[in-house]
């Protein structure tokens, strides 16, 4: 089982620069790898492998002699990461590899001559680099990837093989449906209501003040550079901030339950509602879900995602009874079938619960793993929306087997 460490490091003036070399040949490289392998594929039809973007290295060291300066490995691992990305694309997961450019966010990675030893970390070229290791890694260190922010910080994410297998998965115990929302982030099935803080609400006035006197700034000077440095930073806290609140969230889901059920939003076509995108935007709903996946795998635990067209919020927990429309300035109504009055967003994540429980019946937790994994194909919902009631007393109210 593979985990991440991700530590602040402050590289010396002379380490910085040589960092700075290795970010501009690494992009140097995957550029022309990607623009070499564009044109071949437009003439022969076929694309370039790994192999063949390694073996260019040799003669464009020799015309370019400052590829020589950074590690090695570093322009290795440019083939690896232009292979994931055209996999990607022809396996329709991303969009085509567009170019890299200064501005972005600059990584580079090193596979080996690696070691972390207390607040030292050494690396190829560079020497030792002083960590701020906020907590000790557990297992074999694999790699390092060295990026660096837009607002001037070093990180380092140290890759580790903890030489354990995955915990099996188990729906033995409490189940739970996580309903998503604005006005209230995570809405769960046992009624409770997590609050959404809205960082970037919070800091957008000094955002908007800061971004203005960044417009005012000449273009390429040193004025308009410090100007954005600060724009970056409260992106950068803005960012912080919302990550802390989902990892706490994310984890205290997981360790208070053995099955979490969420819907499959289409977050993407969701922020087209120009009304909504930016709060959208803010909550941060896609990886909220991804936090929620890998932490109930790495404890063993089921987590299910349902089809977001499963009408939710309009049907009837009680008696499954449908309704034709509802608004979303509804925010409780009563079903006209059983006349139970419903919290809107309850009843919506005690609905996805026990959707999720009927998909875990049908196809067990080996059918799961294999729809996760694409071997059988489609979402985890697709199978069949056909819903049946479930009795009191059985596993669909809250616990499984």
């Amino acid at each position: 089982m593979l985990k991440a460490y991700k530590y602040r490091i402050y590289p010396t003036g002379e380490q910085v620069r040589l960092l700075a070399k290795s970010f501009g040949c690494v992009r140097w490289f995957y550029n022309y790898a990607l623009n070499l392998t564009s044109e071949t594929y437009k003439a022969t039809g076929k694309g370039l492998s790994r192999n063949e973007i390694i073996n260019l290295l040799p003669s464009l060291k020799k015309e370019y002699e400052w590829l020589t300066e950074p590690p090695s490995q570093c322009l290795q691992q440019v083939a690896l990461d232009l292979s994931s990305a055209f996999l990607n694309f022809f396996e329709r997961r991303a969009k085509y590899p567009n170019f890299k450019n200064k501005g972005q966010k600059q990584s580079i990675r090193f596979p080996q001559g690696i070691k972390l030893d207390g607040d030292n970390l050494t690396l190829p070229k560079l020497g030792k680099v002083y960590c701020k290791v906020s907590r000790l890694p557990e297992g074999k260190l694999k790699s390092i990837t060295v990026s660096l922010t837009p607002s001037g910080e070093y990180y380092a994410a140290c890759l580790y093989d903890s030489g354990k297998d995955k915990p099996s998965l188990s729906s033995e115990g409490k189940a739970i449906g996580v309903d998503m929302g604005i006005n209230h982030y995570a809405i769960t099935s046992d009624g409770t209501k997590h609050g959404n803080p809205k960082y970037y609400r919070k800091y957008e006035v000094k955002l908007v003040k800061k971004q203005k006197q960044l417009s005012r700034k000449q273009k390429r000077s040193s004025n308009r550079n410090k100007a954005r440095i600060k724009v970056a930073k409260i992106y950068t806290k803005i960012t912080r901030c919302r990550e802390d609140f989902l990892h706490k969230l994310s984890r205290k889901l997981v360790d208070e339950n053995q099955v979490i059920v969420v819907e499959n939003l289409a977050v993407k076509n969701m922020v087209k509602n120009h009304k909504l995108a930016k709060s959208i935007s803010d909550a941060g709903w896609g990886q909220f879900c991804t936090m929620l996946k890998y932490k109930a795998e790495w404890e063993g635990k089921t987590y299910i995602e349902v089809d977001r067209f499963f009408p939710s919020s309009k049907s009837c927990s009680n008696c499954l009874h449908q309704l034709d429309n509802l608004s979303l300035d509804i925010r409780s109504w009563q079903c006209p079938k059983c006349h139970t009055i419903h919290d809107r967003d309850i009843n919506a994540a005690v609905n996805i619960r026990d959707e999720g429980l009927r998909i875990l019946r049908q196809c067990g937790l080996d059918g799961l793993r294999r729809r996760a994994t694409g071997v059988a194909g489609g979402h985890l919902a697709t199978a069949s929306r056909q819903r049946v009631r479930p009795s009191k007393g059985t596993a669909f109210r809250g616990n499984v087997g």
